[in-house]
């Protein structure tokens, strides 16, 4: 029997998880946290071989749970779950100590596949994923700008690529605004581009968001 952690922010997400491995056979949903920082008691308190670890969640996000996780050396394997395809983030996930990433688009189907190879000590990533990171392998060595941002900094990033406002981003991440602003300076600043326009014209160039009208 395989125990399964999950950590999401909303409820008909977990309870969709929770459907997927009640349906199958040998997996039982021991936990489940609604919040990063719930998320990573969970993971300290509650043995379990797999955690389901969503992206984006108040408090922590799932970067910061997993490798929080892993540098206290908590036994758990993570899989990050997430609604991005891009490869940026499933190799930032991977440097965090994911073990697997999952897009929630195709966890109706590889979810337990997923599962039961991590929990087995393995690796999993989707064929497509592992293709355009073994694409991405030949770009040139430099560092990109995005790379330089901290997980949190990439976070904040994302969401203002994406078209939140400084205070939707605050009460996504539980947050007060004059922290957002604070890693929105830090960001313009590390990046070396002086204005929101010039984030999504880097985010869009570099395949880290969807242009206008096209499904995120």
């Amino acid at each position: 029997m395989i125990c399964v952690l999950i950590a999401d922010d909303h409820a008909l997400m977990r309870e969709g998880l929770r459907h997927i491995l009640e349906r199958a056979t040998g997996f039982h949903v021991v936990g489940e946290a609604a919040d990063g920082n719930a998320a990573l008691r969970l993971g300290r308190s509650t043995p379990a071989q797999v955690m389901l670890v969503d992206l984006s969640m108040p408090g922590r996000n799932g970067l910061e749970v997993v490798r929080q996780l892993k540098k206290e050396k908590v036994p758990v394997r993570a899989i990050v779950l997430t609604m991005h395809g891009e490869h940026q983030y499933a190799e930032r996930a991977f440097k965090c100590g994911a073990r697997g990433y999952l897009t929630k688009e195709s966890a109706m189907t590889d979810l337990v596949t997923a599962i039961t190879k991590v929990a087995s000590g393995g690796v999993y990533l989707s064929p497509a994923m592992a293709e355009r990171i073994a694409r991405n392998l030949d770009r040139d060595a430099e560092t990109l700008p995005h790379e330089q941002l901290s997980d949190r900094e990439f976070d904040v990033f994302r969401r203002l690529v994406s078209g939140e406002t400084v205070s939707e981003i605050a009460n996504g991440l539980s947050i007060s605004s004059k922290t957002v602003s604070t890693y929105k300076m830090r960001i313009h600043q590390k990046m070396q581009m002086n204005n929101d326009v010039a984030l999504i014209r880097y985010a869009l160039k570099n395949g880290l968001c969807s242009a206008p009208g096209e499904d995120a």
